[in-house]
């Protein structure tokens, strides 16, 4: 057996993702303050931030033309965006305090307030035992939203604030100069499969701002090499993920509650096989148009070892289930979206502020996969950056008091109390059940002290027999990768540079590993390679949907050209 981290890709991120100084003067963009990322934390910064300067035109004019710059390389804010999701609505009501949450069905972000719920034990693909609401699973009064739609209400909201909102624009080197963050630079565009400048080709420009705000989501490249500068994760626990895929469909009749199940199936609970995992169906009406939609998903933890284990399959074998058949049935799947998710916690979270930058939201860890919430949080910790940032720009306050902000806010308090909950489940679903019990029941003061995490790539893989289990696609209830990906709006060109670095011959757990583990079938091993040894991996990277899950088993995702990937709209 063989563990990812033993064949680590090709990829120097000091050297790769930071620029050590700044171009020539007449060639610069300025900027007040640069947000790398238009998801839900970068856009909330903004938003938050153009309320704080529009009663303070002094310091607004102080910042020039561009006071606030928005830099997203999805095609449109949103589009890379993806989570279940049930949101606490506390947090956004502070940012928007005049919008009603009548408002936000009408805006088409917000699809109904939760008010049943109901949890089930799975035991096999027959039965479904329900079971008391856990704590951590009660979401009455929370509000099921599309985070892609609610990012481009954030963007249009900032646009009419004042902000530059740059789309299709990928920010990919960190300038560090003088000790701390001075920009960012942009990437390339129009470069062939072997980086050749193409005929409309654009060379990137340095964008210089007094303060930079990293909110790239889960695993930026340019967030991980500021933790790496900067010394932001001494002392702290390795990040460790989770990997969600989402689907969504109308539906001939209304799903009337917020469902959540838990194991053993369809996963196998086995400390070998090493499987945790959770589902989930979210009723979404749709007020304007009248539609039923649900949205079903299915997130396994990346700790597992079976080479086969799939995120995709695992919810295609899911929708097979009599519980959620009788959902789905007579219903069409409209939307497809996969995206990885820090699972780490509170002691998995770097160090929140750098000189001259800040991080925000998923780039920052601020995820509790207990309770499976991080909307919340990215919005609260994007509102307290900007007032921080408002703070620093006008006084010259340490941009350190973001950090203290964020201990003393929910954001803190929440992810405090859940700090030693996941990590017992490393030792296996059985073994680590009854502590992670204890920790829900104590609020993480038992099991006391801090516990460990290792990494995701670091456990041994083998060729295992989930995959056996899985259902052949239809096309029209269950779906292979491929079609899905086509939904999903992804619009790589074929002959754009690869951004996926792996090492390309590995031994066949690994390759298998891969690619099982990619819900966008971008690796493949050709029919002719050995059963056992190394093998050769193919990689289409043009099928990428930058979900990020490679760079938690054994790969990385380096900078792709901006516009590429794909397009979510109700993820």
């Amino acid at each position: 057996m063989s563990a990812p981290s033993e064949f680590p890709p090709q990829v120097d991120p000091q050297t790769e993702f930071i620029k050590r100084s700044l171009d020539d003067e007449d060639e610069l963009i300025d900027v007040g303050v640069a947000i790398v990322g238009g998801g839900t934390a970068g856009l909330s910064t903004a938003n938050r931030l153009l309320q704080l300067l529009a009663d303070d035109p002094e310091l607004l004019e102080s910042l020039g033309e561009v006071p606030v710059a928005v830099i997203e390389k999805a095609k449109t804010c949103g589009g890379h965006v993806m989570s279940g999701a049930v949101m606490r609505p506390g947090p956004l009501q502070e940012l928007f305090p005049e919008l009603s949450r009548e408002a936000w069905r009408r805006e088409r972000f917000a699809f109904g307030e939760v008010t049943k719920e109901a949890v089930y034990l799975v035991p096999n693909e027959r039965r479904a035992i329900k079971i008391p609401t856990p704590p951590n699973f009660r979401n009455h009064g929370n509000e099921v939203v599309s985070v892609s739609a609610l990012a481009r209400y954030q963007q249009r909201m900032a646009e009419e604030g004042g902000a530059y909102v740059l789309t299709e624009t990928a920010a990919s080197q960190l300038i560090v100069a003088d000790g701390g963050v001075v920009g960012v630079r942009s990437g390339d565009k129009g470069r062939g499969k072997d980086g050749e400048p193409l005929s409309n080709f654009e060379p990137g420009s340095d964008i210089r701002a007094r303060v930079t705000v990293l909110a790239e989501g889960n695993w930026g490249h340019l967030t991980g090499a500021a933790i790496r500068e900067f010394d932001l994760a001494e002392n702290r626990e390795p990040q460790v993920w989770e990997l969600g895929v989402k689907e969504i469909w109308k539906v001939a009749k209304p799903l009337d509650r917020v469902i959540h199940t838990l194991g053993p199936w369809p996963l196998n609970l086995r400390a070998r096989y090493g499987q945790i995992g959770g589902t989930w169906l979210y009723p979404m009406k749709d007020e304007t148009t009248g539609e039923d939609l649900v949205s079903i998903g299915f997130v396994v933890d990346l700790e597992y070892r079976d080479a086969t284990t799939s995120a995709h399959d695992l919810l295609q074998l899911f929708k097979t289930h009599p519980l959620v058949r009788d959902v789905l049935q007579g219903g069409e799947r409209v939307s497809w979206s996969a995206k990885a998710l820090p699972g780490g916690g509170y002691w998995s979270m770097p160090k929140l502020s750098m000189p001259g930058a800040v991080i925000v939201g998923d780039a920052g860890g601020m995820v509790d996969t207990v309770a499976l919430k991080g909307v919340h949080h990215a919005i609260k910790a994007g509102k307290l950056a900007a007032e921080a940032i408002h703070q620093h720009l006008k006084r010259g306050a340490s941009l350190d008091g973001y950090e203290t902000a964020i201990a003393r806010s929910s954001v803190g308090k929440e992810l405090w109390e859940v700090r030693n909950v996941r990590q017992p489940f490393q030792k296996g679903f059985l073994r680590g059940g009854p502590e992670v019990n204890l920790g829900l029941l104590t609020k993480g003061l038992l099991p006391g002290g801090r516990l460990k995490w290792h990494r995701n790539d670091e456990q041994d893989m083998f060729i295992g027999d989930t995959a056996k289990r899985y259902p052949k696609p239809d096309g029209k209830y269950t779906f292979d990768k491929l079609s899905s990906v086509y939904i999903s709006g992804n619009a790589t060109r074929d002959d754009a540079p690869n951004h996926i670095r792996v090492q390309t011959r590995v031994p066949r757990e690994i390759a298998e590993t891969w690619r099982w583990m990619c819900p966008a079938g971008v690796y493949e091993i050709p029919d002719d390679a050995p059963a056992q040894g190394e093998v050769e991996v193919i990689v289409n990277y043009t099928n990428c949907v930058q979900c990020g899950a490679i760079t938690a088993k054994g790969g990385r995702l380096t900078v792709p050209e901006g516009g590429d990937g794909p397009l979510y709209t109700l993820a």
